[in-house]
């Protein structure tokens, strides 16, 4: 799942950004306005979004089955879920996980290009009170890893109870041992808004909240790793082809 969606993400979000400064080159996207980089963001985090979400279904249900395992591998969940729901069921979610994507995605590489335009001014400041002559933009791995830790923590603390509403509508159904929980019925609810109220009524705003931590744990994290890595691979690229 993680392979096509951020290529995909990345390859939109470039496009996009190119599109929106006239170039291609890093240091003119940073300038990009904060309105423009959301919006970038979020359009990106719905293409890859689209293009991999069946992966991102599967990996729900395998991960939420517990033992005794209802689906032994990823091929038989497949072929079940395409079974009893059709093709259509491969994609159950969609719609409440791109109303969460776009604040999410918006906000992750919104935020990430804020907080870089931060660190740049204050490596300037601090060059500057040390009557350093050096105007170098680059951040340093571990600055960018921080800007990205921000972001994705940010983001994630914000939409997470999205992220709850979808994962209910991707376990629709699963048979899963009553230890892991009570199971969420075929049709348990009509829409986003629906699964948003009934959440509340009978969980309270703590329901909306179940797994923050360890969601966090992993997503900020992992998110801050990408944007080094996306960084240097992609100023690495650009100083051998041009």
């Amino acid at each position: 799942m993680v392979m096509p969606y951020t290529a995909i993400q990345f390859a939109v979000l470039h496009k996009l950004k190119t599109f929106a400064a006239g170039s291609s080159k890093t240091e003119d996207h940073i300038q990009l306005s904060p309105y423009l980089s959301y919006a970038s963001g979020a359009l990106a985090g719905c293409a890859a979004t689209v293009g991999s979400y069946p992966f991102d279904l599967l990996r729900t249900i395998l991960a939420s089955q517990g033992e005794p395992k209802v689906y032994p591998t990823m091929r038989s969940a497949f072929v079940d879920i395409v079974r009893t729901r059709g093709f259509r069921g491969l994609y159950a979610g969609l719609s409440p996980t791109l109303v969460e994507i776009v604040p999410y995605a918006g906000l992750q590489f919104g935020t990430y290009d804020t907080f870089k335009r931060w660190t740049m001014a204050w490596n300037h400041h601090k060059s500057s009170s040390t009557s350093s002559i050096s105007t170098d933009d680059n951040l340093s791995s571990f600055q960018l890893f921080i800007c990205g830790l921000a972001a994705g923590t940010c983001a994630k603390l914000v939409c997470h109870p999205l992220d709850v509403v979808k994962k209910r509508f991707q376990i629709e159904g699963l048979q899963r041992h009553p230890k892991y929980g009570g199971r969420v019925e075929h049709r348990a609810y009509r829409n986003m808004f629906d699964a948003l109220r009934r959440i509340l009524q009978t969980e309270g705003w703590a329901g909306l909240y179940k797994g923050i931590v360890p969601s966090t744990v992993k997503a900020a994290p992992a998110g801050a790793v990408t944007f080094v890595a996306y960084e240097f691979t992609s100023d690495w690229l650009e100083s051998i082809l041009t």
